[in-house]
């Protein structure tokens, strides 16, 4: 089949690309390190009583973070208190009664040891991050687009553009994309009689960072919030995220094929730029004597 030409090509990014894919991929194995570094450190203080985590949604948050240093250098909780910030929803009492525990020398030792290491982590994090960007500069354009996309911010473009590349040509359609990445259904059928269909192997590091824009959309006013709000009560969390993603994969390679930004068909545009020019518009209007003001 290969002598005849009957085989398709695997798809094989350009080198620059594939010069690029471990600096991408080291950045998601530092961030899977780092996320199980902050868990650790939450259930050591959780362990010595500290129920911080219980009143502030982020564990590491400046505030937050602040006031873990401040109890891992031994402060009482009055001044750690005084490092809350105002804009935290949870009332003084309530953070008060939070930092009320029992921290032995070994929890000390325990969590300013993971404090270093997190922080160690996240410095160089952000400079996989900035070697990433700075070598995909000639890329802006491209990157700009897949911003577009509710969910997607600037590093997950980055790292997807590693991936799978800006020639959607290489795929053919947007079936063979999803396929390759292995985030569709899979094909067990046998004897017209549908079996499992879990989702085959493909490209790790790709399904990963869909899912991850997959969560970022469902909490946005789009139409991936509605479809997954559906799905969620007729096929569980789980399901539903990977049914986004293979949406929002599906989205991204028409918008690299034909070079266009993406539009929600949930949201009125026209409206939406009344609603935020409107002010601008009768400022201006104003000034120039139009309106009485």
């Amino acid at each position: 089949l290969a002598r005849a030409g009957l085989l398709r090509g695997s798809f094989v990014p350009p080198a620059k690309l594939r010069e690029l894919r471990p600096i991408a991929r080291q950045r998601q194995k530092l961030v899977g390190q780092l996320a199980s570094e902050k868990n650790r450190l939450h259930k050591v203080l959780t362990d010595g009583g500290v129920r911080l985590g219980v009143v502030v949604s982020d564990l590491h948050g400046q505030s937050a973070r602040a006031m873990v240093k401040a109890i891992i250098a031994g402060q009482p909780p009055q001044e750690v208190l005084t490092l809350a910030s105002r804009r935290l929803k949870a009332s003084r009492e309530e953070i008060f009664d939070a930092l009320q525990g029992e921290l032995t020398a070994s929890h000390r030792f325990v969590l300013d040891e993971l404090m270093q290491h997190i922080e160690e982590i996240e410095a160089r994090i952000a400079r996989f991050e900035a070697r990433l960007l700075a070598e995909l500069a000639g890329e802006l354009n491209t990157l700009a687009l897949l911003q577009t996309i509710p969910g997607v911010d600037r590093i997950g473009a980055a790292m997807l553009l590693v991936e799978i590349g800006t020639d959607m040509d290489a795929f053919g359609s947007a079936d063979r994309l999803a396929s390759w990445v292995g985030i569709c259904p899979g094909n067990n059928e046998s004897a017209g009689k549908r079996k499992s269909g879990h989702v085959r192997k493909g490209n790790l590091y790709v399904r990963r960072l869909l899912c991850e824009f997959a969560h970022a959309a469902s909490r946005t006013t789009s139409v991936f919030k509605s479809k997954f709000q559906a799905l969620r009560l007729r096929r569980g969390h789980k399901r539903a995220i990977i049914a986004i993603g293979h949406k929002i994969l599906r989205t991204l390679f028409f918008m690299l094929k034909r070079r266009e930004h993406y539009r929600d068909s949930a949201t009125d545009y026209e409206a939406l730029s009344v609603q935020r020019n409107a002010p601008r518009w009768i400022k201006a209007l104003t000034k120039f004597g139009f309106i009485a003001p």
